[in-house]
């Protein structure tokens, strides 16, 4: 009997997990994914505000993910998560990943950075937007460099800009990569133009 429980035990399922740089769309798709049916890991420690009024959808403990702070991926394991590119690299290799990769304008990324430090009352100069659309390449490059060495993990880029002119062909290509049974509708639903306020024509 305990041999047969052995060989029906569900095997572990991915992490699920949403990235990009910060003020790539990270946040909407996680909403997105919460709206199609997915359970969404986050203790909504940081509070939505005028940057994201619907919310920033994180966990806080994925911040630690350098100080080797990794137990709690077991709880993640067929839930989704948000975590910033710049943490990519420290995920340990005993679990697998399905990585949403949003992209969007660079452009469009500075600008709505840049915004949400005019509304904190941080100074916007300390690097010219040049500087930084190189760094931030730069960063992005050696990121998916990294993703396509890990066999654990299979990786999904996500055209921000294009979802918000038409989301369901991106949605398209999202669904049977997670191969989950989600509803593409009201996933679709959260797509709200009004808050797509740093738009590049």
């Amino acid at each position: 009997m305990k041999l047969l429980g052995r060989l029906f035990r569900r095997a572990p399922q991915s992490v699920i997990v949403v990235s990009g740089l910060p003020r790539s769309g990270t946040s909407m798709m996680m909403q997105m994914l919460e709206a199609g049916g997915l359970e969404v890991l986050t203790d909504h420690l940081r509070q939505p505000n005028e940057d994201n009024p619907k919310g920033y959808y994180e966990f806080e403990r994925v911040k630690k993910l350098p100080e080797g702070d990794t137990h709690w991926l077991k709880d993640a394991e067929g839930k989704v998560v948000k975590i910033i590119s710049a943490l990519l690299m420290h995920l340990p290799s005993d679990h697998t990943y399905k990585i949403l990769f949003m992209r969007r304008s660079m452009g469009e990324i500075l600008a709505s950075q840049k915004q949400m430090l005019v509304r904190r009352g941080e100074p916007t100069d300390k690097v010219d937007d040049a500087e930084m659309a190189r760094l931030f390449e730069k960063h992005l490059r050696e990121v998916q460099t990294w993703l396509d060495q890990q066999p654990n993990i299979a990786c999904l880029d996500v055209d921000y800009n294009a979802i918000l002119r038409d989301p369901r062909p991106q949605l398209a290509h999202v669904l049977p990569f997670l191969d989950r049974a989600l509803d593409l509708e009201k996933m679709a639903e959260v797509v709200d133009l009004a808050l797509y306020r740093q738009r590049k024509e």
